[in-house]
């Protein structure tokens, strides 16, 4: 017992850390009291020593059994805390690949004001090349214009694009394409259903949630349309409606094999981020199903020009009651190879849609509209407010409404033909309506739109 006690003893004397001399002591001092000689030992000594343990044991297992050790998957909120962030991690990661996908490299970046980045890439390198059926295809030549394009005498005015007024450029050799961000694919409903329209989508002329007020013709074989579009920029109340006006290139039954070329202006602050109308292009070979997106969201468009940016912001806009810009576009089909273009402005050919992209436009269209869209989705419980087109109603008429004029089809042999047989269709007139009309100066044209909601509009 003597060297037990000596060597705590020594222990004392070492130096070291304070905190490792006291559990030295402590160690020390315990045994201390339990090293006993025989001769120290006596019943109820013995005896005391077995009621302490006992003690001891038994509130161990009571602090024990009130504080139970337990697993975090016994917890609930942690276990979703954990299965949320591991969601959330590898949506950001699908996120990010697919913005790889179709965001390209660039040899330019061009700031616009509105905030969007413009990335000059190899044409070449654009997203239509990742298309199975566009491996390999070499960009065409620019088609010749329809017969009687330059006898009608338009006096477009010019409307240009917001990206441009840096007066910065995309070199020759590149597309001018806007770039997407993390941003722009969360507000949307999925990564699937990105940079396509929201479902439920349009599958004829009436919808309970697409509403239109358009001119449209049937009943023979089109091979293109144009048209000048008024631009306004309306007031989309809901972030995940649309108003839009734009030219629809249509065959197909309104089945699920419907196929559509469209191209025009929009407002989509779901898309976009933004409530600026933009230049807009959108093609579907199965309804709006799986195929198809906006502008060059997915492969198949092939842009041929580095001077416009498709879904980028157009500037100027007309003003109520003051001066009215409007864009020209027109839509055809090249007599020699049979491609589906694009024109824009006054003029520029912005590129085409590859025949063996679809089904039933490989040869032809079955009818053509004019006019315009927005989505209803009636969060509030009521009809939107989301304005069509100049939000006022077409009997205001020019400066106040927002117009389509010189619509015209393109026929079998390549001629620009004014329109013959029209029929209209507003499916909510109390909301948006439509008022058509015939001169000297615009041809065939219409006035059309409305503010929704309103006394008659519930």
């Amino acid at each position: 017992m003597k060297e037990y006690s000596v060597s705590c003893k020594r222990h004392r004397k070492e130096q070291y850390f304070a905190a490792d001399h006291t559990r030295r002591q402590h160690q020390c001092t315990q045994n201390n009291s339990l090293t006993l000689s025989t001769s120290q030992l006596n019943i109820p000594h013995m005896l005391h020593v077995f009621v302490s343990l006992l003690f001891l044991l038994t509130s161990t297992t009571s602090a024990l059994s009130h504080n139970p050790i337990v697993s975090d998957s016994a917890h609930p909120l942690k276990t979703n805390q954990t299965f949320k962030a591991s969601a959330e991690l590898l949506k950001l990661r699908r996120i990010r690949t697919h913005l790889k996908k179709i965001n390209k490299p660039s040899v330019k970046t061009i700031q616009s004001p509105d905030g969007d980045l413009i990335d000059c890439v190899l044409s070449h390198q654009q997203p239509a090349f990742d298309h199975p059926k566009l491996k390999g295809h070499t960009p065409l030549d620019p088609p010749k214009r329809p017969k009687g394009y330059y006898k009608n005498g338009e006096n477009v005015s010019e409307s240009f694009q917001l990206w441009t007024n840096s007066g910065e450029t995309c070199p020759k050799g590149t597309i001018p394409i806007r770039r997407t961000t993390e941003e722009d694919i969360l507000r949307a409903s999925s990564i699937q259903r990105f940079g396509r329209k929201p479902r439920p989508v349009r599958r004829d002329s009436t919808s309970s949630d697409h509403e239109h007020a358009i001119i449209f013709v049937n009943g023979n074989q089109y091979f293109g349309a144009k048209a000048n579009i008024n631009v306004w920029a309306p007031h989309v109340t809901d972030a995940y409606e649309f108003s839009l006006s734009q030219i629809w290139v249509i065959a197909g039954s309104f089945g699920n094999d419907l196929n559509t070329i469209e191209a025009g202006w929009q407002v989509s602050p779901e898309l976009y981020g933004d409530n600026y109308p933009r230049f807009f292009t959108y093609w579907t070979t199965d309804a709006y199903q799986t195929t198809g997106c906006y502008n060059l969201l997915c492969s198949g468009f092939i842009q041929t020009n580095n001077k416009i940016a498709i879904g980028a912001s157009i500037s100027p806009t007309s003003t109520y009651n003051r001066r009215q810009f409007d864009i020209g576009i027109m839509i055809w089909k090249d007599p020699k190879y049979g491609h589906w273009w694009l024109e824009y402005g006054s003029g520029l050919l912005v590129g085409y849609w590859p025949a063996n992209m679809f089904s039933h436009l490989r040869s032809h269209a079955s009818m053509i509209q004019f006019g315009g869209e927005i989505v209803n989705t009636r969060s509030k419980g009521y009809h939107t407010s989301t304005q069509m087109g100049s939000g006022h109603f077409a009997e205001q008429g020019f400066r106040k409404a927002a117009y389509f004029r010189n619509l015209q089809v393109i026929d079998w042999d390549n001629n620009l033909l004014p329109l013959a047989n029209i029929q209209h269709l507003a499916d909510h007139s109390n909301c948006y309506n439509i008022r058509q009309g015939n001169n000297n100066a615009w041809g065939n044209y219409f006035y059309y739109g409305g503010p929704g909601r309103n006394v008659k509009c519930t």
